[in-house]
């Protein structure tokens, strides 16, 4: 945070290739700052930073309008087409204390295909990056976003039903992180409409972590 009146919110994006890290990360600065498209390749090569505008009146505390303003750092997913996991985990990093150092991470976003399993020993990459990046703390700086929700949605499967059939490696996860999760539908609302269902479930869960981050010095 920065003065009384202004919220500055950092985030920051892992996950598989094509999982939709960079469209997800689109929705969340209400931009287009991330290059997404569909590629039987990995499409991210380098981690990128994008903010947002600033969001009036989305929330308020002691009766005075809060200004919101999102970060949002992209990064290459694993495997990747292209990359070592070596050279991805080494940019990853300095890019966390580049851009996070000092004024700190709020919550890394798991991004995860809501319409492919999770399971294998591929689903296993992307949080071993986050353990060993943000350390023995990444349970408490963690969420899962669902992408793709609206295939589930189309198959007429729920929320609560998806959870309840989802790999036993997964429910281990979302266990872990104290059931952090968001699904993402890109069909039936508005952008502006899914960028605001999906920032008020992130805002309650950093409210939940005491406005509190993970530091890189």
């Amino acid at each position: 945070m920065t003065n009384s009146n202004k919220v500055v919110i950092n985030l920051a994006l892992f996950g598989r290739s094509q999982s939709g890290k960079s469209s997800a990360g689109n929705i969340l600065l209400g931009s287009t700052d991330f290059h997404s498209h569909f590629a039987p390749c990995s499409v991210t090569q380098e981690c990128s930073l994008g903010r947002s505008c600033h969001l009036h009146g989305f929330m308020r505390r002691a009766g005075q309008e809060i200004i919101l303003q999102v970060q949002v750092l992209d990064t290459p997913g694993y495997p990747h087409s292209k990359l070592s996991m070596q050279h991805v985990k080494q940019q990853i990093r300095k890019a966390l204390e580049h851009h996070f150092g000092q004024k700190g991470l709020h919550l890394a976003l798991l991004v995860q295909r809501a319409d492919v399993p999770f399971c294998g020993q591929e689903v296993s990459y992307p949080i071993q990056l986050i353990q060993e990046l943000l350390g023995d703390a990444w349970k408490n700086y963690t969420a899962v976003l669902f992408t793709h929700a609206e295939n589930m949605e189309e198959a007429g499967i729920k929320e609560n039903e998806y959870l309840h059939e989802a790999s036993d490696t997964l429910l281990s996860l979302l266990t872990s992180i104290q059931h952090r999760y968001i699904f993402q539908y890109k069909k039936g609302n508005s952008i502006n409409e899914q960028r605001m269902k999906i920032l008020e479930k992130i805002m309650e869960f950093i409210k939940d972590n005491d406005y509190q981050v993970l530091t890189f010095k």
